[in-house]
């Protein structure tokens, strides 16, 4: 591919590495789901430049306990709202809590994985109904702050909505995307899930950047978070994740590697009035093959027409849009 996007930093650089040396004073940043794993690191590198971060999450003890910690070298201010992807209700009344406060990054990084079937409190499947439709109308509800905050700073603001290296195990299922059918695979599932979070990206790029918003998708890499709260140990040695001792093989990453292209995602230089993307290890990605299976973005991933037919699709779900 020509013209591919890089930066200064690779697979292991950690979110304080890419985030150093940036003043993010007078910013003001949401990250779903960081009371936990990558999004605390997350929040923790865009704090401690100076932004002022809200985690967005549904258990506010684990938060309360990582906002103890990150205040300790933050200077920016860290905060906490309640925040449940998997019911519109509560999505809706973050976005009117929230109201039209100028926003400059927004970090969809909450995500349920391989979970058993299950629905959310509006009858969709779960993974895409938390990972994707949850966040759909939380980005949508967030559009006119994320645009108010690009003119307030002078500055493009920026939407990371976080996708996986599962995205090469199932395209949208159109015609039944909740497996109503009957035919529910927990993988399939996340598959579906996180390539939708990559089209949403292409969505919602399209749509705001001519008022100042850039979107764009991250694969943060594999890293033991708890993410895998619904794989029993015994699955995770079977798939190779483990070794004999129960560590993590090697290739997977730390929490603090693993929010690295999230950051990089929300404020590299290189990717200043670019959207659109699928980015991982603080490149853009290449294109997936089967001689590197575990790294690469799918065509499907990408596709626009696939992108708009989902915006349809997800707008005719939340009602917003």
């Amino acid at each position: 591919m020509t013209d591919r996007i890089t930066s200064p930093f690779q697979r292991y650089s950690t979110a304080r590495e890419v985030a150093a040396g940036h003043d993010l004073s007078g910013l003001t940043a949401i990250v779903t789901g960081a009371a936990t794993g990558i999004g605390v690191e997350t929040v923790r590198a865009l704090a401690e430049q100076g932004a002022d971060v809200v985690i967005a999450a549904r258990k506010p003890d684990l938060a309360a306990a990582a906002i103890a910690d990150i205040e300790k070298t933050a200077k920016g201010k860290v905060s906490f709202e309640m925040l449940d992807l998997s019911e519109m209700a509560s999505v809706r009344a973050f976005g009117e809590r929230w109201g039209t406060r100028p926003l400059n990054i927004l970090i969809n990084n909450a995500a349920v994985m391989a979970c058993p079937p299950d629905t959310t409190k509006d009858g969709l499947e779960m993974q895409i109904g938390t990972n994707h439709f949850g966040h759909f109308l939380l980005s949508v509800l967030l559009a006119p702050a994320l645009v108010a905050g690009a003119k307030a700073s002078g500055k493009t603001s920026r939407l990371v909505s976080l996708s996986s290296i599962g995205h090469v195990r199932s395209d949208i299922r159109w015609d039944d995307p909740h497996f109503r059918n009957g035919d529910y695979e927990k993988w399939a599932s996340y598959g579906q899930a996180k390539t939708a979070n990559a089209l949403f990206a292409v969505g919602f790029d399209r749509r705001f950047k001519d008022q100042g918003v850039r979107a764009n998708a991250v694969m943060p890499g594999g890293i033991l978070t708890p993410l895998q709260r619904h794989l029993p140990i015994e699955e995770q040695r079977a798939m190779g994740w483990l070794d004999e001792n129960d560590n993590a093989v090697t290739g997977f990453k730390t929490t603090e590697q693993g929010a690295s292209t999230s950051v990089w995602a929300a404020v590299g230089p290189e990717l200043e009035g670019v959207g659109g993307l699928y980015l991982e290890d603080c490149a853009q990605a290449v294109p997936w093959s089967k001689e590197n299976p575990r790294a690469g973005v799918m065509p499907h991933a990408l596709n626009p027409d696939s992108a708009e037919r989902l915006w349809a699709m997800s707008v005719e779900t939340t009602g917003a849009g």
